[in-house]
């Protein structure tokens, strides 16, 4: 069985306040605010730990998947334990039609046709006799709607040189 409330035991699955679990203890489903039902760590395979308790003023530490801390209230609930579904991305899809089924259940973003695979009445990279894009592909920030593409106030191009310091 799932038990949830405070006195709830520190086993996976069920629902505990933060304030209820020690440092260190890995967590999914974390509410942002007391009573929003879990907003934070839901994907497949995630999870957020907490880093550490701050009694006086009745706060939590939280690292989320990110890696950014983030500090929420104590009586922010969370389920202990890991999200099931993890290394969903390591498989190849492989083919079209998985991918196609993968976007038809979220939003119209697949397939992306390139710009310059278009007509010059359907995006400013279209037309011409080859495939190219025939001018800067940098825009600038306040370019208007529909001239807005490509590089978007892009601060450098080219490759990439030198590693980090």
């Amino acid at each position: 069985y799932i038990f949830c409330g405070s006195k709830a035991q520190l086993k996976v699955g069920n629902v505990l306040p933060l304030s209820s679990m020690p440092e260190g203890t890995i967590i999914c489903n974390v509410e942002e605010k007391a009573g929003d039902r879990g907003k934070m760590a839901r994907a497949s395979g995630n999870y957020a730990s907490i880093v550490s308790h701050n009694l006086d003023d009745g706060t939590t530490r939280v690292r989320l998947p990110s890696g950014a801390k983030k500090i929420v209230k104590s009586s922010c609930r969370a389920m202990v334990g890991i999200v099931g579904g993890g290394g969903r991305l390591d498989k190849p899809m492989l083919k079209a039609g998985r991918a196609f089924h993968k976007y038809k259940a979220k939003r119209n973003c697949w397939p992306k046709v390139r710009g310059v695979a278009m007509n010059p009445v359907e995006h400013p990279h279209g037309g011409g006799n080859h495939q190219h894009i025939g001018k800067a592909s940098t825009s600038k920030r306040d370019a208007p709607a529909g001239a807005k593409v490509g590089l978007i106030a892009a601060r450098r191009t080219g490759r990439i040189t030198g590693g980090s310091k």
